[in-house]
């Protein structure tokens, strides 16, 4: 979901710096509760763990350009269950700049507008959580329908944001039309497989209950709310 450099340029990056500055103090309030509920070195650890996987899932996995941005396997939703909201959000911003300053330097003007488009679909989840998700139901314990819908949620947003951003800095545009409604459509695969990923992954981390209580995975993987 990489925006592409100039869709968004001049005085109008000014709201890209306001939402990736509230998404990221919002994300920082729910770290302190975290943090008061566990401990800074699982918090870290966790943070380290998302910031990894997500340079993985960006860097590594498949992805391609489509219309204005590029479709990726973001699997945001995944570490959402492994890891919580937190520092899931954390993990996403951090990879997403080691990424850009390491390896993809031409995407780091819009560093912002990709951190507003990745953590607010995230905060959205994280919110919706308690509705989207059975409350007597372990995270490892979920079916698809259940990852299905947290997936449509956080990639809905995506598509959202992604569509904000290329109106708000083009224009409507029949060009700009047509370049979202591909990228929508592209993005409709990754709404079909990710949760496939994230049963995977579920159903490993509920084969290693004994990592339970070790502090690198959040509480409501193993137990219900």
């Amino acid at each position: 979901m990489h925006i592409e450099p100039g869709v968004v340029d001049g005085a109008k990056m000014a709201f890209a710096y306001a939402t990736a500055a509230g998404a990221l103090t919002y994300s920082a309030k729910l770290a302190w509760t975290e943090i008061r509920q566990t401990n800074v070195v699982s918090f870290a650890a966790r943070v380290a763990m998302a910031a990894v996987g997500t340079f993985v899932f960006f860097e590594v996995l498949p992805h391609f350009p489509v219309g204005v941005s590029e479709v990726h396997f973001i699997l945001a939703t995944t570490l959402f269950l492994l890891l919580g909201a937190a520092p899931a959000a954390f993990g996403l911003a951090l990879g997403l700049l080691v990424q850009g300053m390491f390896f993809a330097p031409t995407d780091l003007p819009m560093f912002f507008v990709n951190v507003t488009t990745l953590l607010m679909p995230l905060l959205a989840i994280s919110a919706l959580a308690g509705r989207l998700i059975p409350q007597d139901r372990a995270y490892v314990d979920l079916g698809y329908g259940d990852v299905l819908k947290m997936s449509a949620l956080y990639q809905g947003g995506v598509v959202a944001w992604v569509a904000f951003w290329a109106f708000y800095g083009q224009g409507l545009t029949a060009e700009t039309f047509a370049a979202v409604g591909t990228f929508g459509a592209a993005y409709m695969l990754v709404v079909l497989l990710e949760p496939i990923a994230d049963l995977a992954v579920l159903a490993a981390a509920k084969a290693a209950r004994n990592l339970r209580g070790t502090g690198l995975f959040t509480q409501r993987l193993y137990n219900a709310a």
